[in-house]
């Protein structure tokens, strides 16, 4: 997911034409993290965050510690969004509603289905199955259980169940694994993994599964700002050999957003641009853009559903 969002700025510099691009790996590591992001902060003008709800929480508070203005494209968790008003500016869905497009879609289908919502570790997974375990109740879906990964082996599961899964990648690839494997599998899966196309390269059977992307091809968002899908499709694939992932496309639309903000503030001013970013109400290939005033968590983007067919992903109609 780094080098996709890497190769997405990549794409970003060569489009705009002009200014430079400093990326570095934090290697995941929170540790790391806390080294390079300063010494990334005193070479640019424009700060992106890391990919994970853990790492942008431990870089939002750097930010917040020294004064600085961080574009989040990596962390939806919803203690991220919310934690560092004036310094966290947020693109994507937040966790408490990632799980929307999929609980609307099978509550059309039936509210007397059993759904095991399982969480993998951390903070991520437990906010996306908190938040889905709330609309699955609002949307009227009553026999809904919520468990940990560890819990769910000793579950006493019955003939006919569904299942949505959300941990890290490789929390859900393992789930999908041991579901699937089960005397008495589950009628539907879906998790946050089968959201992205390499989800294909590490499940054998994956058709019918479905995913929840935050963007997907062919969304058809007409771009207010920065270029058209399309248009950065086809370049993205020159440059990286496959095809995008949301990972990519969060990352270039966070670059594209924030040169307008700069643009509108004068400089990079973390005040100015943070009313600058507040005031905006606009659209990129990612989908819709506006923050809450007070906070900065996203409330104008949404997430897609998507479900394997053929071996590859495919957006659903709602």
């Amino acid at each position: 997911f780094g080098s996709q969002a890497a190769h997405a700025l990549h794409v970003w510099q060569l489009m705009r034409g002009s200014g430079d691009l400093v990326i570095e790996d934090d290697q995941s590591d929170p540790r790391i993290l806390a080294q390079v992001l300063p010494r990334v902060r005193a070479r640019c003008d424009v700060l992106l965050g890391p990919y994970s709800t853990q790492l942008m929480k431990r870089a939002g508070r750097i930010a917040a510690d020294n004064g600085w203005l961080l574009w989040n494209h990596g962390g939806s968790g919803d203690d991220v969004e919310t934690a560092y008003p004036g310094h966290v500016v947020s693109v994507l869905t937040p966790t408490r509603s990632y799980a929307a497009p999929y609980m609307r879609f099978i509550a059309k289908e039936s509210a007397n289905r059993e759904l095991w919502i399982v969480r993998g570790k951390g903070s991520f997974g437990r906010q996306v199955a908190d938040g889905a375990a709330d609309i699955a109740r609002d949307l009227g879906l009553g026999n809904t259980h919520s468990c940990s990964s560890d819990e769910f082996a000793d579950a006493a599961l019955p003939l006919n169940w569904d299942m949505f899964s959300v941990g890290t990648f490789e929390d859900d690839i393992e789930l999908v694994r041991r579901a699937t494997a089960m005397a008495q599998p589950p009628r539907q899966i879906c998790c946050i993994a089968a959201g992205v196309q390499e989800f294909g390269s590490e499940v054998t059977s994956t058709d019918g599964i479905f995913g929840i992307a935050q963007w997907f091809p062919g969304g058809q968002h007409d771009a207010l700002l920065g270029p058209t899908e399309a248009t950065f499709v086809d370049r993205y694939k020159a440059l990286a050999g496959q095809v995008p992932d949301y990972p990519a496309v969060q990352a270039f639309a966070a670059a594209v957003v924030a040169l307008h903000c700069v643009e509108q503030a004068g400089g990079a001013d973390t005040k100015l641009l943070w009313s600058a970013a507040t005031r905006l109400d606009t659209r990129t290939l990612f989908g819709r853009f506006s923050i809450d005033s007070s906070t900065g968590a996203q409330i104008g983007h949404e997430t897609t559903l998507v479900r394997w067919a053929e071996g590859r992903p495919q957006a659903v109609s709602m």
